[in-house]
């Protein structure tokens, strides 16, 4: 069996982690706090060793290591579910303070080892291991600092094995840090290196979805991380059930990410609806189609109107025909041909699964690869560099010992993955086109007095 091997980093990761872990273990028929199997059908363990390893009592227990710098979000999570090992839980005695150089250079340095050697024990326990799925922030400096050291360390240890992110980008509207965008920036060359899928979401799309799609009046972090761990489980249910259509972690990252630096996917969800829209719902495929393509159930705050979509894929959950689904998905590319990049001719995939998920009859997951996602990068490259051309902040970073050329780097690498995107829009990759490049006076100093 291929498993994975996850790594929650950090406040924000590890309260999405709890809430991924509370779906799909009622998703397996296992019971969230004894970490028993109480399920009604042999499919759900049939791949259950994908995220769970198995004692021999026939307990079940998350694949899964809880990181963080402080002990306060981890505390939260120990003892409160027997799913969770209690040696899997590392943490520091500080926290990183919400800034990257802590998290990279001290606070997160310091407990690196202690979180590699529990990476190792479950890779070394797993017959099969097919790739780390990481779940952080960041805006913060744990998610951001320390996860970057863990990225780097698993690229040198286990070169041949996937790395997928699923990333909290801060928003201005739902900034809580000053320092958010000097964090985000210097995280970006990491995400670049090291990870294959970075799965991107956005607190103002996910508030945005609790108010208007949900008629949730005050939502919380608890419905929040509801909505991400649903849309977690339809990324991975065709990795942990049978059905008509499998697609595994490299099949996705193939399909998906036609050259390593683009691989910024935008996730999405249906159906995202209130119980008194419910009642007017058909419950069609039809519909299902029509929702994922929609900007109101994104998960980042994109519109895919004002770009162009690379690839896309489609992930369908309970009895439906494929053939259908098919037929559905292509219509919507040929009836938004001018919104597809027509370098990859092919570039619309989907898989379906026949288990849906819990409460539903049938749900779709949606992936999507897109240039518009300049204009979220573009966000955080223009809130970083208005704070560094009054050098604002800027001591809490060399303070800690980071040098001012790791930001400056970071700028330019930030602004050539914005370009490439930007030329992964014409009509053809290797025609002579006018590049549209982003303003950023200082890169150029910067790179002129090296």
């Amino acid at each position: 069996m291929r498993e994975i091997i996850t790594v929650q980093i950090g406040g924000a990761g590890n309260a999405i982690g709890d809430a991924f872990w509370n779906v799909i273990t009622h998703e397996h028929g296992i019971d969230f706090k004894s970490g028993r199997f109480c399920g009604t059908s042999q499919l759900q363990l049939e791949r259950v060793s994908v995220f769970f390893n198995a004692t021999a009592s026939q307990k079940f227990y998350a694949r899964t290591i809880c990181v963080d710098t402080e002990q306060g979000q981890l505390q939260k999570l120990f003892g409160k579910s027997d799913i969770y090992r209690p040696e899997n839980f590392v943490s520091g005695t500080e926290s990183a303070g919400n800034s990257y150089a802590r998290g990279f250079h001290t606070d997160g340095a310091a407990i690196l080892e202690d979180v590699l050697n529990n990476i190792r024990r479950e890779a070394e326990s797993v017959d099969s291991l097919q790739g780390f799925q990481l779940i952080h922030s960041i805006g913060g400096g744990t998610g951001s600092g320390l996860t970057a050291l863990i990225m780097a360390s698993l690229v040198d240890e286990y070169p041949d094995n996937l790395i997928s992110n699923y990333v909290v980008i801060p928003s201005e509207k739902m900034s809580h840090v000053v320092v958010e965008p000097y964090n985000a920036a210097l995280s970006i060359p990491s995400l670049v290196n090291f990870s294959h899928l970075t799965f991107c979401l956005d607190n103002e799309a996910l508030y945005h979805i609790c108010s208007q799609n949900l008629r949730i009046s005050t939502s919380t972090n608890e419905h929040i991380n509801h909505i991400v761990a649903l849309t977690m489980s339809g990324i991975t249910t065709c990795l942990r059930f049978p059905g008509q259509l499998n697609a595994g972690l490299r099949k996705i990252y193939v399909n998906m990410v036609p050259f390593p630096p683009l691989h910024f996917l935008i996730p999405g969800f249906a159906p995202l609806i209130s119980p008194k829209q419910q009642q007017y719902n058909k419950g069609t495929v039809s519909e299902l189609v029509q929702q994922i393509f929609s900007s109101n159930n994104l998960l980042c705050a994109v519109d895919l109107r004002q770009g162009k979509l690379l690839t896309a894929a489609g992930i369908f959950r309970g009895r439906m025909s494929p053939r259908e689904v098919d037929q559905l998905m292509t219509n919507v590319r040929n009836k938004n041909i001018n919104h597809f990049v027509e370098w990859i001719p092919n570039n619309i995939k989907t898989a379906i699964c026949d288990i849906p998920p819990r409460g539903l009859k049938m749900s779709a997951t949606f992936i999507g690869n897109t240039t518009a996602i300049q204009k979220m990068l573009k966000r955080i490259l223009d809130s970083a560099t208005a704070m560094y051309r009054r050098k604002a902040h800027l001591h809490w970073y060399t303070g800690e010992g980071m040098e001012e050329e790791e930001l400056t780097d970071a700028f330019e690498q930030l602004k050539e993955l914005i370009d490439t995107y930007s030329r992964s829009a014409a009509d053809e990759m290797g025609e002579a086109q006018e590049e549209t490049h982003v303003s950023c006076a200082f890169c150029t100093k910067a790179a002129a007095e090296r």
